[in-house]
């Protein structure tokens, strides 16, 4: 996937995003009365620019900027220039504070109202997802301890109904930031319904950076199937082997092989060493020689990998997989409630991470979400607005912190406000900047070190 493809989409998302936040501040401001002067998707020298006249009669200037990463609503106000003695009323700072309060939170409260629409649109369009199917646990692991059996299908999380594998990833995430015991209710290989407790203890799920069901010692559940080669990846190790599609994998390295996962651990231990495989093409055994491409684990490690993918029958996909979609109805009230969960879970881990019991690793910045911007728009039009819905939802989180020059800061400074009956000093709106400032740059350090990291590896 190119780079330009990953950035398209990344500004893409932005725009949304950032325009509706900024649409929140300048809707409501209009509303209140208060002179709008600029609105800015983006900061830096302008690209576009243009002048509409409003229903107030006054100019608004409408500015796309170079560096997408944000925007502003610009507003008539004393404290950043003169300001002629009949608009007065209209400037922002001699708004009463309700106004002023309503104003400000009116930006992160569209990144809601925008998540609410953009889940409702996708619980309508509905999804093909993996069914939870829970497969052998990993040896000693919580997992096996829990007494998880393989082909568990997992109905519920706590008092939460679960419908695919990754819902049931989502809510022990959500279930185990605490630790203690998870209640899980899982239909078993003979069609009862049984409890399961995942006890996790004291554990911190986020302590470490990694994916948290492999330590917890989950695998997703596949089926026993012959080694039939599905397709090949254009450009691959497979395919400059010559590789086909309906070739069936009998032997490496003068090994017998019946499960997919042991092949693919076979290649991984292997990269850029010459590997022999024995196939069988049209009914008769052909030995052929392929040299696993090799690329970085995580850890730092060298892995291997050949880009072939396995067939999979139709009834056996009709059998992993569902179908899952909503009435407009009640695509409507789970997409309040998916919004609500999110904006919930997003404050815990944000919590956990000041607390020190989550991993600043899992902390991402421009780079990574414009990689998944990428790719999420690649898989189809439901992943990449479930995308922007997780995108939107946090961006309105992280705006209502109360931390200088975030959203969340100036209504701190209200809030103070309406205790001591008077607005705060200009100093101590200086300091709060600054601390502000610094906030957000080690918080961006943190978050662009992490996406280096993560292209290096």
């Amino acid at each position: 996937m190119s780079v330009l493809h990953n950035i398209f989409f990344f500004i893409i998302a932005i725009g949304v995003l950032v325009t509706f936040h900024e649409y929140g501040h300048y809707w409501v401001a209009r509303k209140a009365g208060v002179k709008v002067l600029r609105f800015s998707i983006g900061f830096g020298r302008p690209l576009f620019s243009w002048q509409k006249k409003s229903a107030e009669g006054d100019d608004i200037e409408f500015v796309i900027a170079a560096i997408p990463l944000g925007g502003y609503v610009k507003m008539l106000d004393e404290r950043e220039g003169d300001v002629a003695e009949s608009e007065k009323a209209r400037a922002f700072n001699n708004q009463s504070i309700s106004k002023r309060i309503a104003i400000v939170f009116a930006g992160p409260a569209f990144n809601f109202i925008l998540a609410v629409f953009l889940y409702w649109i996708v619980f309508m369009l509905g999804s093909t997802v993996d069914r939870p199917f829970v497969g052998e646990a990993e040896p000693g692991s919580i997992v096996e301890k829990s007494g998880f059996q393989v082909r568990d299908e997992v109905l519920m999380v706590g008092d939460v109904s679960i419908r695919s594998w990754n819902e049931f990833r989502l809510e022990v995430l959500n279930h185990g930031l605490e630790g203690g015991n998870i209640d899980v209710l899982v239909r078993d290989v003979d069609g009862l319904d049984k409890s399961r407790v995942l006890a996790l203890g004291d554990m911190h799920i986020l302590e470490e950076e990694g994916d948290i069901f492999k330590r917890l010692g989950f695998k997703q559940w596949w089926p026993l199937l012959e080694l039939e080669i599905g397709g090949v990846m254009e450009q691959s190790a497979a395919e400059s082997a010559g590789i086909q599609k309906g070739d069936v994998i009998l032997e490496v390295d003068g090994l017998a092989v019946d499960k997919w996962l042991s092949l693919v651990e076979m290649i991984r231990k292997k990269p850029g060493l010459v590997m022999n495989f024995v196939v069988l093409r049209n009914g008769f055994e052909e030995i052929v020689t392929v040299t696993p491409k090799s690329r970085k684990t995580k850890e730092g490690e060298q892995q291997g990998y050949i880009g072939a993918y396995q067939h999979v029958p139709e009834e056996v996909r009709q059998e992993l997989v569902t179908r899952v979609e909503y009435s407009p109805l009640d695509a409507g009230f789970k997409a309040v409630v998916k919004t609500w969960d999110m904006s919930s879970l997003t404050l815990r881990v944000l919590w956990k991470m000041v607390a020190g019991e989550a991993n600043l690793a899992n902390i991402s910045g421009p780079i990574t979400i414009a990689t998944y911007a990428g790719v999420t728009a690649s898989i189809g039009l439901v992943s990449f607005l479930s995308f922007l819905a997780v995108i939107s939802v946090s961006l309105g989180v992280l705006n209502l912190l109360p931390v200088p020059m975030l959203d969340g800061g100036h209504l701190f400074y209200y809030f103070i406000e309406i205790i001591k009956g008077s607005p705060v000093s200009e100093t101590f709106e200086l300091r709060g900047q600054q601390v502000g400032i610094a906030i957000l740059a080690l918080l961006m350090s943190i978050a662009i070190f992490n996406d280096i990291q993560r292209l290096v590896q």
